[in-house]
């Protein structure tokens, strides 16, 4: 028996459980409740469905299930697509209509800001949904088996390779390399394939011989909102572009039109500073991340009114020069460290725009924001990963007692 074998610890033989699904939480699980009064998270279900369930992991307060049987359907239930969907656990929502997803997230960020940032009265906006909630990831990072070389994800419950040759989300560029390097990654931890349809710019990382293609790209050229940057392998950039074209718009129709500094905040290769830099006589963009601040001065170069600053954001924002007008928070998942927050509301500028990835990081943000003095003006939904229980957002506060900007 092989270590890992061992490590691995074997689940004890729970009764399956019948429970109504009231509602989606954040990550497409579904909340029910147990006779002991305790939490069901209950994955591949819909909100108001009867399941019959088997339960993966039981923890104190809750259990985590996995629907087995549907008792009551639905009617916003539909047969998925994938031939793997529930064995990969690339998206969480397949097994419902898409109007019914939508309405699911904005539930989701509707309840975070309620129960964490306890926000009663906030009307959160209808989720901004995809025109085509399929065929849109333009950016995969495949798995590998370590025999036969074949590519594919990681099952759900993190054992064993699920080969892939298609995959209903990812892009047809990214579908159509997929039969390509079956039997060719031996040896290769994973492969990274990155594409961008406007420029016809694509990465393929590490490079694999054989291949009637280039491989082994360091980089590779996006374009959004009418704005070409060049990515390094390592760099974030958003991989639904359609979407992320509407997330602009939000992001612009958020912040003044014209301003004195802007900070953009977790700044990645650059992409709102150069954006939005036209707006405001100055922009200073904060990016910890070494490859995507090399990126961010490649993107910014012809615009001498950004200034890069590398560093840890809740280092670098409480020592800047002059007090910024405007603040553009776009944090990963963990949000702001209080750092970030303390210093906005030292510099106290007239706008916040915060766009987030995670409406429980986001609820707790806003709150210790309000507390400070803001006023939450709006927060609106973006379903950048349809079919995923993943969720991003943008909100608007602006300093109570000032006029809007």
């Amino acid at each position: 028996m092989s270590s890992r074998a061992r490590r691995r610890k074997k689940l004890p033989d729970y009764p399956p459980i019948t429970v109504r699904i009231e509602s989606l939480v954040f990550g497409g699980q579904g909340l029910a409740r147990l006779e002991d009064g305790r939490v069901a998270l209950v994955s591949y279900a819909a909100p108001g469905e009867l399941v019959e369930a088997t339960i993966d992991r039981d923890h104190r307060d809750y259990v985590e299930a996995v629907t087995t049987n549907v008792i009551e359907p639905s009617p916003d239930r539909v047969e998925p697509p994938c031939e793997i969907f529930g064995r990969c656990g690339g998206c969480q929502l397949q097994h419902m209509a898409y109007p019914a997803q939508l309405a699911a997230k904005r539930h989701m960020v509707q309840e975070q800001l309620k129960r964490i940032g306890g926000f009663e009265e906030v009307e959160v906006e209808e989720t901004v949904g995809a025109d085509d909630p399929w065929e849109y990831r333009n950016h995969v990072r495949l798995s590998t088996g370590p025999t036969h070389g074949d590519v594919g994800f990681i099952s759900r419950r993190g054992r064993g390779l699920l080969t892939v040759n298609n995959c209903p989300i990812a892009h047809p560029f990214i579908n159509n390399l997929l039969p390509k390097l079956q039997h060719r990654a031996k040896g290769l931890h994973q492969v990274q394939i990155r594409y961008n349809e406007k420029t016809g710019s694509f990465l393929l990382k590490p490079e694999i011989e054989d291949l009637d293609f280039p491989t082994g790209q360091s980089s590779y050229l996006e374009e959004l909102a009418g704005h070409r940057f060049v990515v390094s392998d390592s760099a974030f950039f958003q991989v639904n572009t359609p979407q992320a074209e509407k997330l602009v718009q939000l992001v612009g129709e958020s912040l003044p039109a014209r301003g004195g500094l802007l900070v953009d905040a977790f700044a990645g290769v650059g992409t709102f500073a150069v954006i939005f830099a036209e707006r405001f006589r100055q922009v200073v963009a904060i990016e910890e991340a070494k490859s995507a601040t090399r990126d961010a001065k490649t993107n910014t170069q012809d615009q001498r009114n950004i200034k890069i600053r590398t560093g840890k954001v809740e280092d670098v924002l409480p020592e800047l020069d002059d007090d910024p007008d405007v603040v553009l928070l776009d944090p990963p998942r963990a949000g702001c460290a209080p750092p970030v927050l303390d210093a906005i509301l030292d510099y106290r500028p007239r706008t916040v725009v915060y766009v987030s990835c995670n409406p429980s990081t986001l609820a707790r943000d806003l709150r210790a924001l309000v507390e400070g003095g803001y006023q939450l003006e709006r927060v609106t939904p973006v379903d950048m990963f349809p079919q995923t229980g993943h969720v991003e957002s943008v909100s608007r506060l602006t300093l109570a007692g000032e006029p809007g900007a």
